[in-house]
């Protein structure tokens, strides 16, 4: 069971189980996927820790039926990050999560050098318009010219459980792209490490030293020199979809960074299409859906895609 209070602080509430009986509280709560970095804030930064409706610590012995309560500290935002009504297209929201469609050319999170503009700025806008008392925690960043659903937590302790989904494999993401030339399998498996390019602070490279990196595609429309693939993703290195299409001989349309052709469309033809994962909080099983934007629509339409 678990409960939302409207004073900027996440509840979350148990009953103990037989199985869990005996357990210090420290432990049970370290079950509920609570860090020792999120006990520490639940205890010195403004949370409580409840057995029974009494604020206790975390040294007490649980016994079945007891009912604990977790109340995190209250969720801040940076007093650095500026607030803009972008008019966000939001394609799902619950009390704990916000997954979002990302424009192509939109940063993901502000630097010093673009302060606004950015994924973050737009959520912190929409935050403010719709009253929503929230933290920004962005759980799959995309790059700035890449489109499509972007997943973001509304709490501290529900970024940490998402990324110890991630690290697991937990989230799914599938990928529409289009590569240049004619790839003659119907699908495939790129699994090629990578590494940062020594020549450069920006672009990356398969190299033998490198990080694994594995990605699956699948053909799901040619045109007359160009290909529609669906990819997903059992690793996550930077730029890894697109050094790896680099890479088998069919940069991605616009991506003159790794090769592609800006003749169609003038940014890398690439877009998070779905997420899919169990939600952490209500174990819903979750898929979300981006459609491709109107310029790798275009984009198709002007290469003849079929599929």
């Amino acid at each position: 069971m678990t409960h939302l209070l409207m004073d900027k602080r996440l509840m979350m509430e148990w009953t103990v189980e037989s199985d869990h009986h005996g357990l210090l509280l420290r432990d049970f709560i370290g079950l509920k996927g609570i860090s020792k970095r999120g006990l520490t804030a639940i205890k010195y930064d403004g949370g409580g820790i409840f057995l029974n409706g009494e604020e206790v610590t975390v040294r007490r012995k649980v016994q079945s039926g007891d009912v604990i309560s977790i109340y995190f500290p209250p969720e801040t935002r940076s007093s650095s990050l500026i607030s803009e009504n972008t008019g966000l297209q939001v394609l799902y929201e619950d009390k704990w999560l916000i997954a979002v469609n990302k424009p192509a050319g939109m940063n993901t999170i502000p630097s010093r050098g673009a302060p606004k503009g950015s994924l973050a700025n737009a959520l912190a806008g929409y935050y403010d318009h719709h009253q929503i008392e929230a933290g920004i925690h962005i759980a799959t960043r995309l790059d700035k010219d890449t489109s499509g659903v972007v997943l973001a937590a509304k709490y501290a302790h529900i970024h940490h459980l998402l990324s110890e989904m991630q690290k697991k494999n937990g989230i799914n993401r599938e990928y529409h792209a289009i590569a240049e030339g004619q790839i003659i399998e119907n699908e495939g498996t790129i699994d090629q490490p990578i590494s940062r390019d020594p020549s450069s602070i920006i672009t990356r490279l398969v190299d033998t030293e490198g990080r694994r990196a594995v990605t699956h595609y699948k053909k799901i429309g040619t045109g007359c020199n160009h290909t529609m693939l669906s990819l997903t993703l059992e690793t996550g290195r930077t730029h890894q979809i697109r050094v790896h299409t680099s890479w088998l001989g069919h940069p991605l349309a616009g991506d003159d960074l790794y090769g592609g052709s800006c003749t169609f469309i003038s940014r890398q033809a690439l877009h998070c299409h779905r997420l899919t994962f169990t939600h952490p909080v209500t174990n819903q099983n979750l898929d979300i859906m981006s459609e491709v934007p109107e310029d790798i629509y275009h984009l198709i339409k002007k290469t003849g895609m079929n599929g």
